[in-house]
This record gives structure tokens, sequence and C-alpha cells, in this order.
């Protein structure tokens, strides 16, 4: 009977040991789980302010302030610091009343904040609202052997050859078959692919029609033959011609 007790007792031991060892475990999973999320919270891509998911749930980078941007400061409560500020050449807006400050670079949504905290100090809990009125658009340039070099606003998605066709075509000094496409990367790099959109148009095949970003600059060189133009006389120009060859 003795032994029948102790027997129980150990079982009892094991068993509530054993639901000790399970709670741990449980806790640290949870703990585990809590950390996870704090970190994801704060990585790059996810939705911490520095990008916004679009309808089919991929992420967008949001647009950052940039020099010359026309911006639009009001205060719920206190209109008489409302405001309209372009942003100065050096990356700095003058707010009433205070001390300048340094925002290009941040979001709409950061500079609200920045701008709550600057008058927390003069306004209680200030409720403020700020709109983007004007920016640079994007854009892109073509030069070269096109029919109007210049800069060209960048509206929806644009491709090469569409790019091209918007700066007029391809004159008859144009090498169609080696349109470079200069791509700034960083502040210190730009990437030049070099493109045969002859080939692409005459297969009608535009896999390699690139789309085109903003920044980018498309240069159409020339032709040999009009490179010494100048130097041949109108005469000889059929001798020395072969369209096939451009």
């Amino acid at each position: 009977m003795k032994q029948i007790l102790i027997c129980a007792a150990m079982l009892g031991w094991i068993a509530a040991q054993a639901g000790s060892v399970a709670a741990g475990a449980q806790e640290q999973k949870e703990a585990t789980k809590t950390s996870q999320g704090a970190t994801a919270a704060t990585k790059s891509g996810i939705a911490d302010g520095a990008s916004s998911p679009d309808e089919m749930g991929n992420r967008r980078p949001l647009y950052r302030l940039r020099k010359s941007d026309m911006i639009e400061i009001k205060f719920n409560f206190a209109s008489e610091f409302d405001q309209t500020l372009s942003i100065q050449p050096d990356g700095f807006i003058a707010l009433r009343g205070l001390d300048e400050l340094y925002v290009e670079g941040l979001t709409v949504a950061e500079l609200r904040n920045t701008v709550r905290l600057a008058y927390a100090t003069t306004l209680h809990d200030p409720e403020v609202t700020i709109a983007l009125k004007d920016f640079e658009k994007p854009y892109f340039i073509a030069t070269g052997a096109v029919a109007h070099p210049g800069k060209y606003e960048l509206r929806g998605d644009s491709t090469v050859t569409e790019g091209v066709a918007l700066a007029g075509g391809f004159t008859e000094q144009a090498k169609h078959s080696e349109v470079v496409l200069f791509r700034r990367i960083s502040e210190e790099r730009t990437e030049a692919r070099v493109l045969n959109v002859k080939q692409m148009l005459n297969s009608r095949n535009l896999t390699e029609d690139f789309h085109l970003r903003a920044g980018d600059l498309l240069y159409v060189p020339q032709n040999r033959i009009s490179k010494i133009r100048r130097y041949l006389p109108t005469s000889s120009l059929s001798t020395y011609v072969n369209p096939t060859q451009f």
C-alpha cells in the first residue's frame, strides 16, 4: 500500500514537471513570435512609412521630397500658422516663427511628424495637415539624331521606342542599331545599354524594348555616312551610301 502511494506521488510530480516544461516552451514560443513581429515591423519593404501596398499587395516606394517641391502646411486649430513653402536649393524650409528644418528626402508623413514636433513647444498637441502642391514631374531626355531633342515628361509606362517616337522619331542621320540608354543607378554610377532598335522593329520583337525610368537619357548617334557627308561632293553620295549598314 505504501509503495502504491509513493508511485502515485512520483507520477503526480512527473506530471507537474511536464506541465511546467510545456508552459515554459509555450511562453518561449510566444516571446519568439513577438520578437519576430517587432523585427518585421522595422524591416525594409514592410509598412513602416517607407512604402505603401497597391491593390495587388506589391510594395511601392513613397515619394520623397526634393528641392523646389512646393508644400502646403495647415494647422487645424491654429490657422495663423498656415503656410505654403518651397524647398530651398539646400534642402531646408523656413517655418514661420521657427528655425529652418532640413526636409529633403523625407516622405510627406515623415515631414508631418517633423513639423508637429517642431511646433510642440509653441502649440499644444498641434494637428497638422501637409499637402504636396507641386513637384518636379518624372522625365526623360532624348538627344542626338532625333527630330526634337529635349526633355520630355514621363507619363505612365513608356519604352525606349515610344520615347524616340515622342521625340519626333529618328532623323535621316540616325544610327538605329546603336541607340544608347543611359540610366543613373547611384550618385556616382551610370549604367549604359546599347539597343538595336532597327532589329527590334524589323523583327517585330520588342522583348528588349526597355521601359524608361525617371531621369533616363536616350542618345541616338549619327550613322557613318552622315559624319563624313560634309566632306563628300553631293554627286558622290550615291556611291557610298548602303542603307543596309545603318
